[in-house]
């Protein structure tokens, strides 16, 4: 489980990310230096309440959605459902070649023990 500075590392890129602003500009936005924006996005620094509000407004956020895990979950989950279409698509098409290998070896067989019938 993240611990709450990495939570709120992690929602503070995503909503900014999301609304596709840089780091100095969400800093122009909240009052902030961009070197301090930073370190709350790499979990270095724990901003106060007070900047934590300034963070959120100028994500056109509520302050507590900072520090929302449901988000990340739904994207966790998402995220493994992609990779398990990827695993299953992979391992289809990986079948389907072991099928037709077989089903070309058998035709093989089956047409060399035709070829040793016709010469009887």
């Amino acid at each position: 489980m993240d611990n709450i500075r990495e939570i709120l590392a992690k929602n503070l890129r995503e909503n900014r990310q999301r609304l596709n602003i840089s780091q100095p500009k969400l800093a122009e936005l909240a009052n902030l230096s961009t070197h301090y924006v930073a370190s709350i996005e790499t979990s270095r620094k724990f901003p106060t309440p007070d900047v934590l509000e300034r963070l959120a407004e100028a994500l056109g956020i509520e302050s507590h959605e900072l520090f929302s895990v449901s988000y990340s979950a739904k994207k966790e989950l998402e995220n493994l459902r992609n990779d398990i279409i990827c695993e299953v698509k992979a391992l289809n098409e990986t079948l389907a070649d072991d099928i037709t290998e077989e089903i070309n070896s058998i035709k093989y067989i089956f047409l060399e023990e035709n070829k040793k019938i016709n010469k009887r």
